[in-house]
């Protein structure tokens, strides 16, 4: 119970990797306050459905989780998605509204949070791997993880010696439970073995949130497998190059 009196804000905590990470701080003892637009299946200490992107609902879930909470310990910004890229068609507005989400959203909320922070607080934001390599037609996504990555640095360094501020960029993470229908390849292409789970970042943002990581900050904790660091060319790994 390692958490245990320590209290966690998560953001798109109701399914994925933002589920695991509010059940993982509930498993060490911590009270947890999540926003999300779908339903949880899950008893948190603070549930609220609704949109990020939207300030007037970010201020009121503020106010109503460090009340309920009685102050924060850890703030995880988790919560993002793609609206495409150039190739589909993503409008101004799509990219505008996944940037809000993304970027725009955890600025707000450290903000709003700042004066309820604990001695000791932690923030850590959810980036990507795509923040340093893409598949086409990602650019609402990639850009707002990129964006991510650097507000993390920022907060990091504006915020010193009050709330340390890391991120973690998950690579390939299966969200849905599928790990046993991928192809062999899936797997072999990671050095690690395997396609990632929920779990693996779970388990590195509460490493980041305790007091083992106390001399970390404004670092991002790349947890991909290794998938970024191997080269595949033709032929390796099972897998053969075919004309797109």
């Amino acid at each position: 119970m390692k958490f245990r009196n320590k209290t966690a804000v998560v953001t798109g905590g109701a399914r994925g990797i933002g589920r695991s990470i509010g059940e993982a701080f509930m498993k060490e003892g911590a009270r947890v306050a999540v926003i999300d637009k779908e339903e949880s299946a899950l008893s948190w200490e603070l549930f609220w459905r609704g949109d990020i992107a939207d300030e007037e609902t970010l201020r009121a879930f503020s106010e109503e989780a460090a009340g309920k909470l009685g102050g924060v310990d850890y703030l995880i910004n988790n919560a993002c998605l793609s609206r495409g890229g150039i190739l589909s068609g993503c409008s101004y507005e799509e990219f505008l509204y996944v940037q809000k989400v993304g970027v725009a959203a955890p600025y707000l909320l450290t903000t709003l949070l700042l004066p309820h922070f604990k001695p000791g607080a932690a923030i850590v934001n959810i980036s990507s791997t795509r923040a340093v390599m893409s598949q086409p037609d990602t650019e609402s996504y990639t850009a707002a993880k990129g964006g991510i990555s650097a507000l993390t640095h920022a907060l990091a360094v504006s915020l010193a010696r009050r709330v340390r501020v890391n991120s973690i960029s998950p690579g390939w993470i299966d969200t849905t439970g599928a790990d046993a229908d991928f192809p062999t390849q899936d797997h072999a292409q990671h050095p690690a073995g395997r396609v990632g789970k929920p779990a693996d970042i779970a388990r590195m943002a509460l490493f980041l949130c305790s007091e083992d990581s106390g001399f970390i900050t404004g670092e991002n904790i790349t947890v991909d497998g290794g998938m970024t660091r191997l080269m595949i060319y033709h032929g390796d790994h099972d897998w053969e190059y075919g004309e797109i």
